[in-house]
């Protein structure tokens, strides 16, 4: 793939040998333009990597009745073993109350994403519910679910402060499997 730059000096060489005054005023004007400073792009060959540093539920479903569902959330986050990965998901109200938490007991480096289940959730049908997921080490994302279940939750956007305090309420986890 040729660059922005090569392209410019070889049609810079046509445009010279034609011998023109009107195309060599306007070479000297690309030139004082510093076209060389061309931004580039990624060869073919290059890899782009796009780090993803929190857990991100890409899924949810439930079952059940009021004040006893069972949840099955499917999670992709950026495990690498027990020194990072996606330690839990959980359900917690408006006010910030923790309603359910699932303790995911291992890493799954190759199984991206994966989809664990958990209950009982008390909850109401019509009650506001927030469901998200946490990584040992970087703690909460923004990517959440949220709604109610008469109304179907939606994927959405929640500052990773909201609740923050979460992080340290029991249940927590007590080791990491692999």
């Amino acid at each position: 793939m040729q660059t922005y730059k090569s392209l410019f000096l070889n049609l810079s060489e046509v445009l010279i040998k034609m011998k023109s005054p009107i195309l060599l005023f306007l070479i000297s004007l690309l030139i004082s333009c510093n076209m060389s400073e061309s931004p580039t792009t990624p060869e073919e060959d290059e890899e782009v990597i796009i780090e993803n540093t929190s857990a991100t539920i890409t899924a949810l479903s439930f079952t059940g009745e009021a004040n006893n569902y069972n949840f099955s959330v499917t999670i992709e986050s950026p495990d690498t073993g027990c020194d990072q990965y996606a330690d839990w998901w959980e359900v917690f109200k408006q006010d910030g109350t923790l309603v359910y938490r699932r303790i995911l007991g291992h890493s799954h480096v190759d199984e991206q994403p994966f989809t664990r289940s958990g209950g009982t959730v008390d909850v109401g049908p019509d009650e506001f519910i927030y469901v998200r997921a946490h990584m040992n080490n970087l703690g909460y994302g923004t990517a959440v679910f949220s709604g109610t279940l008469t109304e179907g939750l939606k994927a959405a956007d929640l500052e990773t402060s909201f609740a923050a305090d979460l992080e340290t309420q029991d249940p927590l986890p007590t080791s990491c499997a692999f």
